[in-house]
């Protein structure tokens, strides 16, 4: 395992696997949170299991409409970054949430204003997400594509640690601490999060390609550890005293032809979006995208999502407490572990329509004992709640999660 680790630092670099590692932790993590907010809508709020169902359908709306995060990124650059810089607004957007309804009591108590801040937050953590797998998908190119399962294998177990300590630590905090508290220590993660992101260096793409000191192999490298820029000062320092040379004999543009620059800009991006668009479409018309999308699409259309449901269930008539449900959300997150080492070690030569076949059954089996509990068969033959809830709930959210992976 360590000999592991430090092959992908030694691929890869520190700084760039400690990001991977910690956005993926902080995704797994927020179910120390999100179990509050579950708490929030039906103790504070007092809302009904439809109307919490409604408010909670709206807030993870964003990660629906996360193809559109990876076209705006890849079709519009910000200062010549298309990662980064994407990256660090969508960490705001998931930190600031968080501070202002932990800071707030009014905004924390209104449905409609919890809603739209949650909807934020969960745009931010939906584009960091889209931000990551493409940094992933950059890193694993040419010479180093060995590496993508490692790497999405790292990623996941970082996520599986992060969703095992925050359902452990959330039904303690829910007991002991304020809600408010919880939104502001949650808050910490992404803080770190923000300043992590400084620590990956993103080149330009109007530099990569005339970079030929950043190649290897006729590759170019996208990502590298900021400890590496001291190796160029020297070649920094006359870059600087030609600059400044070339200042003085530089041409200040005129101010007619400032407009002239914004419309072209605005043209490049307008061309850009609809090459970008264009060619989403005519790669969805090919029947090898098409099919599994479809596929996917009727697969989440079909299948109601009864979680915000069960949980009314659960606390209301079974009585369950947060710490108990917190267990189960464990019991589910090892599952998910015990799924990825089996798949990377005994699954990846297998077909993935076979796969998803016998994940789906196996959920639907699980789906069965969630009928099971309530119309409380259980009890008939002695057994109890908890382990329905341990045996149906839990495993069903590891097979999910499952199958997001393949």
């Amino acid at each position: 395992m360590i000999a592991w680790l430090k092959q992908l630092k030694a691929s890869f670099g520190a700084s760039f696997i400690w990001l991977i590692c910690l956005i993926y932790f902080t995704q797994g993590f927020r179910s120390f949170v999100w179990t509050a907010v579950s708490y929030q809508l039906k103790d504070r709020l007092k809302l009904s299991p439809s109307a919490s169902q409604f408010v909670s359908s709206i807030a993870f709306f964003p990660w629906s409409i996360k193809p559109l995060y990876g076209i705006l990124s890849d079709c519009i650059p910000i200062k010549g970054r298309k990662r980064i810089p994407y990256l660090v607004i969508a960490t705001v957007l998931s930190l600031l949430p968080w501070l202002v309804l932990g800071l707030n009591a009014t905004l924390r108590n209104s449905t409609w204003h919890l809603m739209i801040f949650l909807t934020v937050q969960n745009l931010g953590s939906a584009m960091a997400d889209v931000v990551v797998d493409a940094m992933i998908a950059e890193a694993v190119r040419f010479e180093r594509a060995s590496f993508a399962g490692d790497l999405q294998t790292i990623s996941w177990l970082a996520m599986a640690l992060g969703g095992i300590c925050g359902s452990l630590l959330g039904g303690f905090a829910l007991t002991n601490l304020q809600i408010d508290t919880i939104f502001l220590l949650f808050s910490v993660l992404p803080a770190i999060q923000l300043l992590s992101c400084g620590l990956v260096e993103e080149h330009s793409v109007d530099s990569n390609n005339s970079r030929s000191s950043q190649v290897v192999n006729g590759n170019s490298i996208l990502y590298e550890d900021n400890s590496l820029g001291k190796k160029s000062d020297i070649g920094n320092l006359r870059r600087k005293k030609s600059q400044k040379n070339s200042k003085q004999k530089a041409v200040v543009p005129s101010e007619s032809k400032i407009p002239e620059k914004v419309d072209s800009l605005a043209l490049s991006l307008f061309h850009s979006l609809k090459a970008a668009a264009y060619s989403l479409c005519h790669a969805f018309k090919q029947p090898i995208i098409l099919r599994p999308m479809t596929w996917f699409f009727l697969a989440h259309v079909t299948v109601p999502n009864l979680s915000t449901v069960m949980f009314y269930y659960q606390t209301e008539l079974l009585n369950l407490d947060a710490s108990f449900l917190g267990t189960v959300r464990v019991v589910g997150w090892f599952s998910l572990m015990l799924g990825t080492f089996i798949y990377n070690r005994y699954l990846k030569t297998m077909k993935l329509r076979r796969i998803l076949m016998w994940a789906h059954i196996g959920l639907s089996i699980l789906t069965l004992l969630d009928i099971v509990l309530v119309s409380r068969m259980n009890v008939a033959f002695g057994i109890s709640d908890k382990i329905m809830v341990l045996c149906g709930s839990a495993l069903a959210d590891a097979v999910n999660q499952f199958n997001l992976f393949c």
